[in-house]
C-alpha cells in the first residue's frame, strides 16, 4: 500500500508522474516492502499492468495491485503473493474511476552513504528495475 509523495488537484495530477512507497507483503516478489515507485498518472491500464489505486472500501487508503482481467464495472485486481490477501477476492471489481496510475518503476533506497562511483554503478544496477506487465495475470485468475 503506496504512500504518493505528489499533492493532486481535484483529483487529478498536477505532473504526469509520482512516487509511491510500498508497504506490506502482497506485492512480493514483484515488489517489497520500502520498495518505491514511479507511478504514471493517468495511463492506460493493460491486463498484467501494476497499478495504483484507492481502495474501494477506504478510499484515502492506497493500494497496489495487479490489473488482472477487464470485467464490467472495472478492474479484477490481484497481489502478487496470493497469501497476503487484500484483493479483489476480497473486496471485488475496483471501478475504473478508482485507478490512479500504472507503475513503470521500481527501485529501492540507498542503504548508507556509497560514495565511489563502483557503489554507485552497483546500487544502480541492482536496486533500479522497470516494472513489466505480467501477461500470465488472467492465466493466473482462472486457476483460482
Amino acid at each position: 500500500m503506496p504512500e504518493l509523495s505528489q499533492e493532486t488537484e481535484h483529483g487529478r495530477a498536477v505532473l504526469p508522474f509520482g512516487v509511491a512507497e510500498v508497504t506490506g507483503p502482497s506485492m512480493v516478489p514483484t515488489l517489497r516492502h520500502g520498495d518505491r515507485l514511479l507511478v504514471h498518472y493517468g495511463a492506460r491500464v493493460r491486463v498484467g499492468d501494476v497499478i495504483v489505486l484507492r481502495h474501494p472500501f477506504q478510499q484515502d487508503l492506497l493500494v497496489v495491485k495487479r490489473a488482472a482481467e477487464r470485467r464490467e464495472g472495472g478492474w479484477w485486481v490481484l497481489g502478487d503473493n496470493p497469501y497476503a490477501g487484500g484483493d479483489s477476492t476480497d473486496y471485488g471489481t475496483v471501478p475504473e474511476d478508482l485507478v490512479v496510475g500504472t507503475v513503470r518503476l521500481r527501485y529501492r533506497p540507498r542503504s548508507g552513504p556509497q560514495l565511489s562511483p563502483f557503489a554507485l554503478l552497483r546500487w544502480l544496477f541492482s536496486a533500479v528495475r522497470l516494472v513489466f506487465a505480467d501477461r500470465s495475470a488472467s492465466r493466473r485468475l482462472r486457476a483460482r
